[in-house]
């Protein structure tokens, strides 16, 4: 996190907000703007946690703040402690503490060892824009609820930043979800968060669907391909050297907007026309649009997965070896399931399922977006199901007010995905 004080704006501001609201203190609106109200809030904060309250956001406030940014808190066990009692004070559920604290036995507390106690609210929230920072807390937080699920990366991108990786079940067939491949479609991250976090919290309080759903499946699950370009566009990178360099690429394409416009990484790579389907001829219809070089949107790279987070994404899908792949984009409302007039057996009926359990159409993707895709290079190599969804409708990048909305339809969509792998 960085040193937050009045005047300062962004998606930190706005998880600095959150955190101080779920904590108890009203900062006012999360419109990310450091305002007098969020200063006193910090201050009250501060004040209670034996800090100084000078309305900064530093390192110790920050730290004293973690378990708000991640929903979840560790407490040392003391004479007297019981699972209910702590429940209690954290207004927490028993079973959530239970489930955070695998090897605990709830009728013998050792005094002096430490457990997770989860707070009572979601993890992943749909009421800030996003940043890295936040990504990285709310793995984190999935992680301490829920000790089964697998977290890792695999990769990093232009900037340095992880590309995350987690994992649910232990099936033999196994899936792969992804999410923003673009940065102005950021919100499909917390959606795709959202989803396995649910589905987690699912399976360990037993539901029988879920347990359905992955005792032959394994979910992987790239939350965010391209965490450079989303903070870009939500204002994270503001002022920065990266920014600076992003601005002089968008400059060359005064009819894109600037930044939410932004669809490539940080190198002014389009991520999702990287991949070794029909790339030649992907660079030839984007060449043809003007798209020779470094851009906010549709430029191929100077060769087949130049790019980090394409090679990283093309690498872990070689290695995982999926049954089936689902990428999330924006927006439309339409599910595009073929390469080149070519779908693998079974997808036909796959895909109409997801289109019954989410209201969205079937289409095949125009010739102009046809090739180079991650959807596409997975149908060409491996001829599985593979399947590009396009959320919600409106103007990218869509707010992250409109996740409410898609979420249950998205929900439906890739429980019946999931349900169909194998």
């Amino acid at each position: 996190m960085k040193t937050l004080s009045s005047g300062a704006r962004g998606p930190q501001v706005q998880l600095l907000q959150l955190a101080l609201r779920r904590a108890g203190y009203g900062p006012g609106p999360l419109d990310g703007s450091f305002g007098v109200r969020t200063a006193a809030a910090l201050r009250a904060f501060q004040t209670r946690h034996g800090l100084a309250p000078d309305g900064i956001a530093g390192p110790l406030t920050h730290a004293a703040l973690r378990p708000w940014y991640t929903g979840h808190v560790n407490h040392t066990i003391r004479p007297g402690d019981t699972i209910y009692r702590l429940a209690n004070l954290y207004a927490a559920s028993a079973r959530a503490i239970e489930t955070a604290n695998p090897a605990l036995d709830p009728l013998r507390l050792p005094v002096g060892a430490e457990l997770t106690i989860p707070f009572p609210f979601p993890v992943t929230p749909f009421c800030v824009d996003w940043c890295s920072t936040l990504l990285a807390f709310c793995c984190e937080g999935l992680k301490a609820r829920y000790p089964f699920l697998g977290l890792g990366g695999i990769g990093s991108s232009v900037l340095g930043r992880p590309l995350w990786r987690l994992t649910l079940g232990e099936g033999g067939t196994r899936v792969l979800f992804n999410a923003a491949h673009h940065a102005n479609e950021w919100i499909t991250t917390p959606l795709l968060l959202r989803y396995i976090e649910l589905l987690a919290r699912a399976a360990a309080f037993g539901e029988p669907e879920a347990a359905a759903r992955l005792r032959d499946r394994t979910l992987s699950v790239l939350p965010c391909v391209d965490p450079d370009g989303m903070d870009l566009v939500t204002g994270d990178l503001d002022g920065s050297e990266a920014w600076e360099r992003a601005r002089a690429i968008a400059a060359g394409y005064p009819a894109i907007p600037f930044p939410d416009g932004w669809k490539a990484n940080l190198e002014g790579v389009d991520l999702n026309l990287q991949y070794p389907a029909g790339w030649e001829t992907a660079r030839e219809i984007k060449f043809a649009q003007g798209f020779v070089g470094p851009a906010p949107r549709d430029f191929v790279g100077p060769e087949v997965l130049s790019a980090p987070e394409s090679r990283a994404v093309y690498d872990y899908t070689r290695q995982l070896d999926p049954a089936l792949t689902v990428s999330l984009h924006t927006q439309g409302e339409v599910i595009f399931w073929r390469y080149q007039d070519h779908a693998p057996e079974g997808a036909r009926e796959l895909v109409l399922s997801m289109a019954r359990a989410s209201g969205y159409a079937v289409d095949d993707a125009p010739y102009a977006s046809g090739y180079a895709g991650y959807k596409d290079w997975f149908l060409d190599a491996y001829d599985r199901p593979g399947f590009t969804v396009e959320l919600g409708r409106g103007e990218n990048p869509l707010p992250v007010s409109d996740a409410r909305d898609i979420y249950p339809r998205l929900r439906g969509l890739l429980n019946a995905a999931l349900d169909g792998a194998g």
